[in-house]
């Protein structure tokens, strides 16, 4: 299979430079980071892709059995670095893909520099001694709605994640982003994304992480950055003050600075 053409990978950036891999969340695509990359761009080789599913992807490629588990995802980023020969990678995941990032780089440790982390959550489950932000009946519910009517489940449920009520166009654009997701693999990929409790995974990541976790975030509030940050051998934790669960869209400045700040902290720039 042509893994290039499976998750329509596109590279740009400086030729020869540390590789930035930019993974989307669920409902989004690659599109989503355009507002971030470009800060970027001078220094290092950009690595952009598509999930199985999400905009340029290759349909043909989605298998129920591969992508049953957030590993089938991680497995698609590892054959990415593979096929494009990337070492030294700071991988760059927003929401789900953060777990998918810690996947891979718990996997595959030597070939990864660094991930940062927007706005993760490693478990959406309220437990004993942990918050989620969800019960079980209100994941039974989103996931029962989102099946019975995708596209109404994504023209409510976009501008709650967004959470810029004062900016509708943001909503919107998330809205239409939903929509251009295959419905049948979008419900399963919400399913393994809402279920997957991945809080045993963190210990497993050697390299430095940053975690950046937005004030009011109805999908993963401070307590999940905090704790994202506090299972992690070595992370750095920023909040950044600003509202919903997609900074990059909604406050692509701040998060493009928290960002460049911890690579050049880190020495990786």
């Amino acid at each position: 299979m042509d893994i290039r053409t499976r998750n329509a990978v596109t590279v740009a950036g400086r030729p020869g430079g540390q590789p930035m891999v930019f993974a989307h969340g669920f409902g989004c695509d690659q599109a989503m980071w355009r507002l971030v990359t470009p800060a970027f761009e001078p220094d290092y080789q950009l690595v952009l892709f598509d999930y199985v599913g999400a905009g340029g992807s290759d349909l043909g490629a989605w298998r129920p059995e591969r992508y049953a588990t957030l590993d089938g995802y991680a497995d698609d980023v590892l054959e990415i670095c593979a096929e494009l020969d990337l070492e030294d990678v700071v991988f760059v995941g927003h929401s789900v893909s953060s777990m998918v990032g810690v996947l891979a780089a718990a996997r595959e440790p030597s070939r990864f520099a660094g991930l940062v982390m927007v706005c993760p959550s490693p478990c959406y489950l309220d437990d004993d001694g942990y918050t989620g932000g969800f019960t079980r009946p209100d994941i039974d519910e989103l996931l029962e709605s989102l099946d019975s009517n995708y596209l109404g489940w994504s023209a409510a449920m976009a501008p709650v994640i967004m959470g810029n009520p004062d900016r509708p166009h943001l909503g919107a654009e998330l809205t239409n982003s939903f929509c251009r997701t295959d419905p049948r693999i979008a419900r399963e990929f919400a399913r393994v994304t809402f279920l997957s409790d991945n809080r045993g995974d963190l210990a497993k990541v050697p390299v430095p992480s940053l975690v950046l976790q937005s004030r009011h975030d109805a999908i993963a509030p401070v307590p999940v950055g905090e704790y994202v940050h506090e299972q992690l051998p070595d992370s750095e934790l920023v909040v950044l003050e600003v509202n919903g669960h997609c900074p990059h869209l909604s406050d692509p400045d701040l998060t493009t600075a928290a960002i460049g700040a911890f690579l050049a902290r880190r020495g990786t720039r």
